[in-house]
Formats: C-alpha cells, sequence, structure tokens
C-alpha cells in the first residue's frame, strides 16, 4: 500500500509523521528539491519505515566506515546531580511539551551516540539541551579540515584530534547537569548494555546488523538507531524492540466535552453543550463523571464510543435500564497506550514494506534510496573510500553496484534505477551538509527521546553545490529578525554554510530582549554566564566563534514602525534574503509587509511543541505570509471568565486579571495621579463616562479604605480580599440566581456549562489558603514599600497575623445586577449608572484630594509587572492560589504552579528537536534561494 499526502500550498509546510497500523515495514519519503533546477535532486528523501521501525532517507556525511567500533570509557564530564529534581526555571519550556514522568524517564536515560561528525554532533546537542542522564560520544577518527563545515563543534585547533575528545568542552557547555563521556576505541557490542539508547552516525551496514541483533535481542531491548546523511539524502532507522509501549501518541492533553444530554437507548446518544466542538473520533475511549441522574456512568470504567459528530456522540452500551439523566457531567478522553513490534534490521532490509509519500510526483523514490544507501555501503567496503565528487567513474561503479543489489532483490526490486538520480547520489555522498545534519539531527534527537520515553509516537521504522552557488552564499546580505531558539540555530548553520563570510557579504541580526535562564535549554549558543546580557550580542559572539570569518552586526533593536530609522529604505532595498526568527504573529505580519514592499525573499518558520513549519515567501512565486491567517483564538465571554467559569483557563484568566487589576493597573494610576493631580482631574471630568469613574473609585480605595503602612495591614487586606473573592461575591452570586433559579423561557439557569458554586470557610488550618494570603500580602506590601518581615514565611506567625484580621459578615443586596451570557452583550449599557456621571466624578476627584493632602511628600506606589520565570517573586504563587480557590469554588480540577504557570503565563511549549528540523529544512530552501532561477514547485513548506 502506498500513502499518498496532500502537497502543502506553496510558502507552507511542516515534517509530517505517519505510522503503519499492522506489522509491515513503512517507508517515509522526504523531499526538498535542490537549489540547482536542472539537477532536480531530493534532498531529504526517502524515510524507511519498518512499522515499527523506520528508516528515514535524506542526507550527508562525510565520514570512513570502520569494521571495528567502540571500546573503554576515557573522559569524563560534569558533576553528580539528583535528576529526580527538575529545574523548573531551566526546563520550562520542555515540560510544556513533555510533562514531568516524560523528563523524569529522560533525566534517567543514559545515550550512546556514535561517529561525531556534523550529524552526530547536531543529535548529541539536542539530547544535552534535553537534559538526559548521560551522553557517551563515540569516535576512533580524528577531525579533517572537511569537517568544520559541518560541525559547531569544531575549530581549526581540533584538526587532527579525535572528534570525540575535540567535542567534549563545547558539549559539556550546554549542560553542566548531564555527565558526557567519551570512548575513543573500538566499540564492543557488549558495551550497548550499558545504554537505553544507541545511536549510529558512522557505521558499516555489516556492523550495524551485528549491533542490532544485539540490541533487538537484548533484554530488556536496547533502542537501536542508524543514520547518515550524504549529501542531499539522509536516512534514519529505528528498532525500539519487539514490544514497544507507547504510552502517549501524540502527546496532546485529553480531549474533553460538557454534557447535555443522555439517551436512556441502546445505543445511548450523548449530546453536548455547543460550547466547544468534540475533538474525538469514533473507536475513542471515554469516560464520564460528575453527570446527576444517570450516575451508573460515574464509575470511571472507559466505554468506547462512535459516530462521533460535532457535538455528540454514540455510546455503545445500553443505557435503557440506567437512571434518568438529569444535568451536568464531563466525557474525557482516555489514552491508550499502544504496542509496537519493532522489525530487526535483517528483516526490514530484505521486506521494507509500504512506502509513505509526502510528494506525490516522487513516489518511485523511497525504494530506489533504500537501494542506494546499501550501494553505497558496499561500494565503500570494495573500493576502501566514499565515490570522488564529480567522478564520472566512480558514479558509474555506484550505479553498476546498486544494479545489482535490485536484480538480487527480484520482485521486490525497482523497475527502474534512475541512473541520474543515482549519479547525483554519488557526486555529493562524501558532503555533509550543515542544513541536513540540523535537521536530522532534530529528527533523530526526538526519536532518542521517544524510545528513552514512550512520548509520541515513533517512526514506525562544496562538492554538492559548485563554486558559484558558494560565491553567492558569502556575498548574500542577510537579515535574521531574532536570536531566541530559532535565531541561535540559524545562526549556526549559516556561519556553518559559509553565508556572508565574503567581502561583500553581511549578516545582521537584531532582537531587543535578554537572556533568561529559562531560555537555556532550548538556545544553545548561550551559557548560564551569559543570563542578563543581549541576545544579539551573546549569539554574535558564538557565530563568530564558529567561523571567525563570519561578517556579522548584532543590533538590539525591535523590528517595527518605531526603529524604521533604523531598519530605513536603505538597510531593506541592500538585503538579500531575510530569515525570520520570531515568536509573535505581529512582528512576523510587520517583516513580511517590508519585505512584500522591497520585493525580498522571506524565509519563514515556527514551532508549537514537537510540531514545526516552515514558509518560503520568494517574490513572484509564492503568496506572502500575511496573505493567510489563522482563525482567531477563542475568546471565552466575560461574563463566564468573571461569574460562571467552567475550566480551569477561565479560573486563570480571571487570576491574571486580577493580578494585574490590583498590583499593576491600580498603582500605576495612583501614581498617574499624583504626578500632576489637576491634569489627571481634567482628564478624568473631560471624559465624564463609566470607565473615569472607576478609575477614581480604585484609586481612592487604594488610598483610603486599603491603604497599607504596616505589614500587618497588609495581611488584613489579602484576607479580606480572600473573603471578598471566594466567599462574599459567591453568596451574592447565589443569592442572585439560587440553585433552582430559571430562565425567562423557563429553563434551569444553571445548566451546562454554567456550574454551581459554593462559598469557601476560611481556615488557617488549609495549607493553600494561608499560601494565598503570604504571596498576596507580600506583593502587597511590595506596592506600597514595605518591608517584608522574616516572619510572614512562618505558618504559625502567619497564622496568628491573620487571626487577628475582623471579616465583616455577609449581608446579601437585592437589585445587584450580574452580567451573564445573555446580557454579556449589553456589558456596557448595564455598568452605566442613571446618577449624573460628572457629579459622581468631581465628588470622587474632592475626596482623592483631601486624601491626597494625609500622604506623605513624594509618595508613590511601585507597580508590579507580571513576570512568570521568576519563582522567587511569588507572582505564580498568588495566581496559582486565585485560580485554584476559584476552581474549588465550582468544583473545577486544580492544578498545581507549573500548569498554572504554563496556561496563565502562556507559555510556548519548545524543544530543541522541533527548532532544529525548522531552521534545518530553512537553511536547505535558503540554497534555493540564492542559487536563483527556480521554480515555485522546487519549494518545499
Amino acid at each position: 500500500m502506498h500513502y499518498m499526502l496532500p502537497r502543502k500550498r506553496a510558502g507552507e509546510g511542516e515534517v509530517v509523521e505517519e505510522e503503519s497500523e499492522n506489522n509491515n515495514s513503512n517507508i517515509k519519503d522526504v523531499t526538498v528539491s535542490p537549489p540547482i533546477k536542472k539537477h532536480r535532486i531530493s534532498t531529504t528523501d526517502a524515510a524507511d519505515l519498518t512499522a515499527d521501525n523506520k528508516i528515514v532517507t535524506t542526507g550527508d556525511n562525510s565520514s570512513n566506515y570502520s569494521n571495528t567500533c567502540v571500546d573503554e570509557p576515557s573522559v569524563m564530564a560534569s558533576r553528580d546531580v539528583n535528576h529526580n529534581d527538575i529545574d523548573e526555571d531551566l526546563h520550562s519550556r520542555q515540560l510544556a511539551v513533555y510533562g514531568r514522568e516524560t523528563m523524569r524517564r529522560l533525566f534517567a536515560s543514559n545515550i550512546l551516540i556514535s561517529g561525531m561528525q556534523g550529524l552526530g554532533a547536531e543529535i548529541a546537542k539536542n539530547l544535552i539541551l534535553a537534559g538526559v542522564k548521560s551522553v557517551t560520544l563515540h569516535d576512533e577518527g580524528v577531525v579533517e579540515m572537511w569537517d568544520l563545515s559541518s560541525s559547531f563543534v569544531f575549530s581549526e585547533n581540533d584538526v587532527g584530534k579525535n572528534r570525540a575528545l575535540a567535542s567534549l568542552q563545547k558539549l559539556q557547555e550546554l549542560n553542566n547537569a548531564v555527565v558526557i563521556s567519551t570512548i575513543t576505541t573500538t566499540l564492543t557490542k557488549q558495551k550497548l548494555s550499558d545504554f537505553q539508547a544507541v545511536v549510529f552516525t558512522d557505521i558499516s551496514l555489516e556492523k550495524s546488523l551485528e549491533y542490532n541483533d544485539y540490541c533487538h535481542n537484548h533484554q530488556p531491548p536496547i533502542s537501536f538507531i542508524k543514520t547518515e546523511v550524504r549529501g542531499l539524502f539522509g536516512t534514519v532507522f529505528c528498532d525500539f524492540g519487539p514490544k514497544f509501549t507507547v504510552f502517549d501518541v501524540d502527546g496532546e492533553e485529553p480531549h474533553t466535552g460538557i454534557i447535555a444530554s443522555i439517551s436512556n437507548d441502546n445505543p445511548a446518544l450523548v449530546s453536548c453543550v455547543d460550547d466547544e466542538r468534540l475533538e474525538f473520533e469514533d473507536g475513542d475511549l471515554v469516560v464520564f463523571s460528575e453527570i446527576q441522574g444517570m450516575k451508573e456512568l460515574n464509575d470511571g470504567k472507559p466505554r468506547k464510543i462512535k459516530s462521533v459528530r460535532p457535538y455528540s456522540f454514540t455510546l455503545e452500551e445500553d443505557t435503557t435500564n440506567f437512571g434518568t439523566y438529569v444535568k451536568g457531567g464531563i466525557v474525557t478522553q482516555v489514552k491508550q497506550p499502544r504496542v509496537l513490534n519493532f522489525k530487526p534490521l535483517r528483516a526490514a532490509l530484505k521486506d521494507p514494506g509500504d512506502f509513505l509519500l509526502s510528494d506525490f510526483s516522487k513516489f518511485d523514490r523511497p525504494p530506489l534510496l533504500h537501494i542506494a544507501f546499501q550501494a553505497l555501503d558496499r561500494f565503500i567496503c570494495e573500493i576502501g573510500r566514499f565515490p570522488v565528487a564529480r567522478s564520472e567513474e566512480d558514479a558509474q561503479k555506484f550505479i553498476s553496484i546498486a544494479g545489482n543489489i535490485n536484480e538480487c532483490l527480484g520482485e521486490g526490486g525497482v523497475e527502474d534505477i534512475n541512473p541520474k538520480l543515482l549519479t547525483h547520489f554519488a557526486f555529493g555522498a562524501r558532503a555533509v551538509l550543515n542544513p541536513m545534519a540540523a535537521m536530522f539531527g532534530g529528527i533523530v534527537g526526538q526519536e532518542v527521546v521517544k524510545a528513552c520515553s514512550g512520548k509520541f509516537h515513533p517512526l514506525f521504522q562544496i562538492s554538492v553545490f559548485g563554486s558559484k552557488l558558494q560565491k553567492n552564499l558569502e556575498d548574500a546580505k542577510v537579515f535574521i529578525v531574532g536570536s531566541g531558539a530559532l535565531g541561535c540555530e540559524f545562526l549556526k548553520n549559516v556561519a556553518l554554510m559559509g553565508v556572508s563570510c565574503g567581502s561583500q557579504g553581511k549578516l545582521t541580526i537584531t532582537d531587543d530582549d535578554v537572556i533568561e535562564k529559562s531560555n537555556l535549554s532550548r538556545q544553545f549558543l548561550f551559557r548560564d554566564w551569559n543570563i542578563g546580557q543581549a541576545k544579539s550580542t551573546v549569539a554574535a559572539s558564538a557565530a563568530v566563534s564558529i567561523n571567525p570569518q563570519l561578517k556579522i552586526e548584532a543590533l538590539q533593536n525591535r523590528v517595527g514602525p518605531e526603529t524604521e530609522f533604523v531598519f530605513n529604505d536603505d538597510f531593506w532595498e541592500n538585503l538579500t534574503v531575510v530569515i525570520n526568527a520570531l515568536d509573535n504573529v505581529d512582528a512576523r505580519l510587520y517583516v513580511d509587509q517590508r519585505c512584500l514592499y522591497f520585493q525580498k525573499p522571506l524565509l519563514e518558520s515556527g514551532t508549537l511543541g514537537a510540531k514545526c513549519n516552515t514558509q518560503m515567501v520568494i517574490p513572484h512565486l509564492t503568496e506572502n505570509y500575511g496573505a493567510s491567517r489563522d482563525p482567531p483564538e477563542k475568546q471565552a465571554p466575560m461574563c463566564t471568565v468573571h461569574s460562571f467559569p467552567h475550566n480551569i483557563d477561565h479560573c486563570l484568566a480571571w487570576a491574571r486579571s486580577e493580578f494585574e487589576g490590583f498590583l499593576e493597573k491600580t498603582p500605576a494610576e495612583v501614581n498617574a495621579y499624583l504626578s500632576n493631580p489637576s491634569e489627571y482631574a481634567t482628564a478624568m471630568r473631560n471624559a465624564a463616562d463609566a470607565q473615569a469613574k472607576d478609575n477614581l473609585e480604585r484609586i481612592l480605595q487604594c488610598l483610603e479604605q486599603e491603604k497599607c503602612e504596616t505589614f500587618q495591614d497588609c495581611v488584613t487586606w489579602a484576607r479580606l480580599r480572600f473573603e471578598d473573592y471566594f466567599v462574599s461575591r459567591v453568596k451574592q452570586l447565589t443569592f442572585t440566581f439560587p440553585e433552582d433559579a430559571t430562565t425567562s423561557t423557563g429553563a434551569p439557569f444553571w445548566s451546562a456549562p454554567k456550574r454551581f458554586p459554593r462559598p469557601l470557610q476560611f481556615s488557617t488550618t488549609d495549607p493553600s489558603h494561608l499560601q494565598f494570603i503570604m504571596a498576596a500580602s507580600i506583593l502587597r506590601a511590595e506596592t506600597f514599600g514595605i518591608p517584608v518581615p522574616d516572619w510572614v514565611k512562618n505558618t504559625k506567625m502567619l497564622a496568628k497575623a491573620v487571626e487577628k484580621v475582623i471579616v465583616p459578615d455577609f449581608q446579601p443586596k437585592e437589585g445587584v445586577k450580574i452580567e451573564t451570557i445573555e446580557t454579556d452583550e449589553r456589558a456596557t449599557s448595564l455598568s452605566t449608572g442613571s446618577v449624573d456621571d460628572a457629579a459622581v466624578i468631581n465628588e470622587l476627584l474632592f475626596k482623592l484630594e483631601r486624601c491626597r493632602n494625609n500622604l506623605p511628600s513624594g509618595f508613590r506606589m511601585k507597580p508590579i509587572q507580571f513576570e512568570k520565570d521568576d519563582d522567587t517573586n511569588y507572582h505564580m504563587d498568588l495566581i496559582a492560589g486565585l485560580a485554584n480557590m476559584r476552581a474549588r469554588n465550582y468544583s473545577i480540577p486544580e492544578v498545581d504552579k507549573l500548569k498554572a504557570k504554563f496556561i496563565a503565563g502562556r507559555i510556548i511549549p519548545a524543544i530543541a528537536t522541533s527548532t532544529a528540523m525548522a531552521t534545518g529544512l530553512v537553511c536547505l530552501e535558503l540554497y534555493k534561494v540564492l542559487d536563483g532561477a527556480h521554480k515555485v514547485e522546487d519549494y518545499v513548506g
């Protein structure tokens, strides 16, 4: 069977992974057109995925095969670390992708990487950044000048040194918590038992079979990966053993739905509210909870569903004799482990099985490349070297060997061995292109993560271009916008490619950000001693250390309308190409518009967790980035966030809004008033609206009723906030809308997705209550410049301070207007009172002036801006406390501080492997852009 993947529109692409559902092998073909149009070579060609194994074909490696491989560990680096302790500051973005359990499995994994040329260095970099327990580098060869163009860890001073030893220091700098050792002698297969996963980048087929047999039959099996890149072709083979368990196939959060009704039928029809479309699939297993009436379904038993529609599905169960559904209920997807049966390499070579296509025009490519890599191995064994670049004699010898292999396959062979393609394969087989190494380094690094963690479904099984193009690379004027994770990878790639290294070339990079600790797990050009320094400056310096010929200028300017005096018309007109390395859509759209106006090629890419995409914007060939937009993210109505939350996201959105309101916006308004009272008063009188009244009321409340002069005042404020948020407001809401309330149509008011809330009872014996008080009082003290006493962190002393607070009894108010989903659109009119606004504003200003006269001279507050990545500042403690107390009100499952940080901090999940894949693909396209004269179909992504 052939799996045909639809071709993505020009300017949009992604690395696609597919898997077979049986035990036959599955071959994946990833194709990228080469830069020289008359030589239509496939760049990332062919993945042999054996049902549970995969061979991906694409790339280059300039190393020599060796019939012997490994032996004793010689050099050890790093320090002992407790790998059960996850540094959440460092790994926060990675934790958002993998989760704690997967990270713990990674921290316990020992990895061997054999072959430390360009590809081996890229794989090692990604795994060390991921934080595995140990990485052992094996290589018996020495650094050659040839290696400097493919590996960022080597310099001219390393030529003649052992490759593993020469790699050690720079790789260790990436993460001191990873133990890195080297082996420089022959590798025995028994040594492989020390590792959970082994990766070979430079090994003969004979040795591969020997090692793979040992790993496949070992108990427990050792995950085995063989990979290589040859010019514009590459291959990856994975064998994780005969019974490999994938605990989480896609890494996504389980989908959920809010139930609206369940029928008493066989099978039963389950309908959900139309708040959000269901994302279930036929055959999914689900569990039910919180159902009132039909309580038989609340037993936690997984049940299969079918006939899934946007807001309903059929339950494969007879509910005829169950209780009658009344209301409520949550349905949640159950993620099932999957057991994969990987074939060993011997079986995969004989029976590669099904092929997965990513390009309709190259359906015959995977089986041919499967033969080509075997032919290359035999050529090296017979001749003792790689084919010489551009040697017709060697190419003919290579084609002859490939033909013999094809004949031996009989009916399993290909009809046409395509001498032209094989000639190009032979011409570039000696070369290692860094973009290919980077891309495959990302793919293989991610496969190792899968092997060690069971997270995500695994892959189930310049001699290339010539001197003219190299000259174009060297003289290119390139603008890289951003020097974060993507920018670091791009800088490393272009430095190794020789971009902007000529007398006419120049690379400009800009980024207005500084380095933070959380950057270090992905942005590999930075070290811990760079924290606080400008990203662009440090990254540029690191790139020059990779290639001293690089002509680079580092700027610290944001690219936007406000900096057009820096990035003026002359700047844009002189550019050859622009590479975006940005993390937000608005900046991307601005750069896209400038490139469109000045007719400059734009290479765009992005990552989201384990996913990545690339887009090539070529003048007069493709659409521009802004020509199509993703649909806007769905925003919950304000009434839902403020009064009727039904998931933790709503609680966290409310918590962050409250944090910014009383810790940032109100202090800022206070300062604005105190800085120039008359001017502020005039502005409020001119506005004379509800917003002006609200601002003045908040300022007056802050400086009068809630003014803090001692830390005990701050504790009092925090305790009364708790009472207001989680007791009084809930009691008022349920007083206005009792549990049996109905709508104007007679339907129950508290029907899904609304959840009926219950007020909390404050207790000094509840740690979460005291944690909230501590965080709130500390931050309140910060806004007033009040010193924080040490006793606040003592539970008993804090409890005593809280017990001093007198909390008034709640008195319900009649006629309170509370916005509902039905009235949300009329919120503005509801909030506008009938009293004369001007009179109210004048009264408030009079009270404020009187209050101001009682303040100390020069009094100002300190607004606090939310900072999610500092775990010592109590920001996330307060937001998590606010959200979880509110969730407790509404019987919504609570979350820990880390999960709260992901959601409230709007953290974008990110891992080094996805970044490497995306940037590698983009830099392969850069060859084509700088070569010119290409058709739209030559570009991928």
